[in-house]
């Protein structure tokens, strides 16, 4: 059997360890901080990323810390509804669609290794620094948190060490520096009672101007019945840093909301109570065209950075860990595993990354907004007829692997009315 490290103890180098587990492997994780903590906001856990949960034998941990999706609503910049769809098993998919906080999930990970492979086969305080192979072996070479500098080697290397990845900028140098985009992200979470039953994300703004995302992350977070709402906001903003731990205030994002009356959520009111706020400026990684070299292989944001739209990072990264191991089973040479990996996942996931960068199905807010000239509408369906609203969604979700229960039979899944979301005027 081979023996295999993982470089970062994220969500997916965590799952890759536990679907590796699942076919009799033993691998190691190296990670750089000394304490895996639950830190972050939410991240929507789209189906086939739960599908992915609950084939490593953890739905119902998972659904105890997350959220089901019934609803996804979209407004424009006065609080008008533009479209709305179902979610997930309410639209008719096998699997739940899950909103979380990150940092729970990653620490449900985590003590499901500790678990099942044991307290040695996670080692922290341990950064990778380089790594040099031949023609049977990867030797990996750590700086731990005392000071100690150690080299170990291993028969293959999967390295999920994130967007700034250590292994990805040793294999491709050229691709070292992102490009900042030009949008900054302000992510915060707020507790409040649960919104339309708890159940809703909404979809809110110009885009032109700035893009509002809330939804609820955690249930009863203060024994009242209160929810964890997790909200992001999109505007410009002159920013470097690639961090997801910079922390921020809702004062320069709070006047593009002035003109956004939604009858059952104070959308500035929410800001405002955010328990706290991050910055994350949204950075270019160009897709790669290889992701391995020899016996050492990316996966997840190391391989596929991609911006945070859509839950679809951390769900690709999810599918990446089953692939991969699919493939560690199937080859007995780790190379062949890896490119046969790389063959297969590269390049969808690459026309993932770059949809991403544009608007995804967030498009017909813009739409919206460019047709009204950014003012209020009398009537959506001469604005943005529901056909051509249902057409962009399909498309979309069977862009990320996820096709529209129905769609191909030409039932429309969209709706538009208060009374079917389930909310009176």
């Amino acid at each position: 059997m081979l023996d295999i490290a993982i470089v970062g103890a994220g969500p997916a180098g965590l799952l890759t360890a536990l679907r590796l587990h699942q076919q009799g492997f033993r691998p190691r994780i190296y990670e750089s901080v000394q304490e895996l903590k639950p830190l972050g906001v939410g991240v929507d856990i789209k189906v086939y990323g739960t599908q992915e949960i609950d084939e490593i034998g953890l739905l119902d941990e998972f659904r105890a810390i997350s959220v089901d999706a019934e609803d996804s609503i979209f407004f424009n910049g006065y609080g008008q509804e533009i479209y709305a769809e179902k979610c997930g098993v309410h639209m008719g998919y096998l699997y739940e669609q899950r909103f979380v906080h990150r940092g729970t999930l990653q620490m449900l990970f985590y003590r499901t290794v500790l678990e099942r492979l044991g307290a040695d086969s996670i080692v922290l305080g341990a950064r990778i620094t380089g790594y040099r192979q031949d023609a049977d072996s990867v030797t990996l070479e750590l700086q731990h948190r005392d000071g100690r500098t150690e080299e170990v080697r291993h028969d293959a290397v999967i390295a999920a060490d994130g967007i700034n990845s250590a292994v990805r900028k040793q294999m491709h140098p050229e691709s070292a520096t992102p490009h900042y985009s030009g949008i900054t992200m302000w992510r915060g979470v707020t507790v409040r009672k649960p919104f339309r039953g708890g159940h809703t994300i909404l979809h809110i703004g110009d885009p032109r101007v700035s893009s509002m995302i809330i939804y609820p992350i955690a249930d009863n977070v203060d024994g009242e019945g209160s929810q964890l709402i997790n909200w992001v906001v999109e505007a410009e903003r002159d920013e470097t840093i690639e961090d997801w731990n910079q922390r921020g205030t809702v004062d320069e994002v709070l006047p593009y909301y002035d003109q956004v009356k939604i009858p059952f959520l104070d959308v500035q009111q929410l800001m405002r109570d955010a328990r706290e706020v991050y910055l994350f400026p949204l950075i270019r990684h160009d897709p790669l065209d290889n992701w391995v070299e020899g016996r050492v292989v990316l996966l997840g944001d190391a391989a596929h950075a991609m911006y945070p739209r859509g839950g679809n990072g951390i769900s690709q990264a999810l599918v990446d860990a089953r692939v991969i191991t699919e493939k560690l089973v199937e080859y007995a040479d780790p190379h062949e595993a890896f490119v046969a990996f790389d063959a297969e996942r590269r390049e969808p996931v690459n026309r993932i990354v770059m949809n991403m960068r544009g608007e995804g199905y967030e498009v017909i807010r813009r739409m919206v907004a460019e047709r009204t000239d950014g003012k209020p509408f009398d009537d959506i369906e001469q604005v943005l007829p529901l056909a051509e609203a249902d057409a962009i969604f399909s498309k979309y979700h069977a862009l990320v692997g996820q096709p529209r229960p129905g769609w191909e039979a030409g039932q429309a899944t969209g709706f538009r009315t208060w009374a079917e979301t389930g909310v009176s005027r």
